[in-house]
């Protein structure tokens, strides 16, 4: 059982395959990376006493089919073991697709969505070449080449900046605004069949990085200029697509102020994942 005491706060940077997963919030009878990681927690941990919140929180949510290598949760932990025991015990209870790369301990009032100041997400797609059974999970298979080059131009014309992006997304869960701020966005070929493409902003809307995707890969198969796309912006909500697959997609790191998290990964990891 939970220790009377008040118990430290720890952030877990999570990896999953999203394949198997609803997504990463808990829905009633569904498997999600939440309930999953609450599961391990109990196991770990014990159950908390009635009444105690249970539920871990999360830095963003993550669609069905949509992977992670570095979603931040949050957990309560009543016990005095080592960071890398609780890591450890963790990954012993939790199932293949899902593990916690890295613990550190955090401020009482850390909360890993609020404190985030920015989300990376990139999206694989492999165009052209035979199909791959082997990359199914983790890349859109097109089965023609695309033009990465219009892509990237593609991307280097849409806005930078706070803006109004609800043309390239769904309506926020329970309204809001749909204003956020997009740092960056690039495309690369990776490969002779695959494209990389990276967007950061602050936040992002319901299916906006992959309504961006969708739409950019009409650019890439001719169907759209680079400059049409860009114009997509002043669209109508919900107007842009179509909507990339989910296998594509990666959440790779959520970005806080300096000291709010130290994760103890190599400086390389560090730096490029989770800064």
């Amino acid at each position: 059982m939970f220790a009377p005491t008040s118990p430290r706060r720890l952030a877990l940077l999570v990896e999953y395959d999203g394949t198997e997963f609803a997504g990463s919030q808990s829905q009633r009878g569904r498997r999600t990376v939440q309930d999953t990681l609450e599961a391990a927690i109990a196991d770990y941990c014990g159950e908390p006493p009635e009444g105690a919140p249970k539920r871990v929180a999360l830095a963003g949510r993550t669609d069905a089919g949509v992977h992670a290598r570095a979603q931040v949760a949050v957990m309560e932990c009543p016990r005095a073991d080592a960071l890398e025991t609780v890591r450890d015990a963790l990954n012993h209870y939790l199932p293949e697709d899902v593990a916690v790369r890295a613990v550190c301990e955090v401020a009482a009032d850390f909360d890993p969505r609020r404190d985030a100041i920015a989300r990376r997400y990139c999206y694989r797609i492999r165009d052209g070449g035979t199909r791959s059974p082997l990359r199914r999970r983790d890349v859109w298979q097109r089965p023609h080449a695309l033009d990465a080059s219009a892509m990237a131009a593609a991307a280097a014309a849409l806005p930078r900046g706070s803006r109004d992006w609800a043309a390239f997304a769904g309506a926020p869960a329970g309204g809001g605004s749909t204003v956020r701020t997009l740092t960056s966005m690039a495309v690369r070929r990776r490969g002779a069949h695959e494209i990389e493409v990276s967007m950061e902003a602050d936040a992002f809307l319901p299916h906006q990085v992959r309504r961006t995707v969708g739409a950019l890969e009409r650019v890439g198969a001719g169907a759209r200029s680079p400059r049409a796309f860009a114009a997509l912006v002043d669209a109508p909500a919900s107007s842009v697509g179509p909507t990339a697959p989910p296998q594509g997609l990666t959440l790779e790191a959520v970005r806080y102020p300096a000291g709010a998290v130290e994760w103890g990964l190599d400086g390389e990891a560090e730096q490029g994942m989770v800064a």
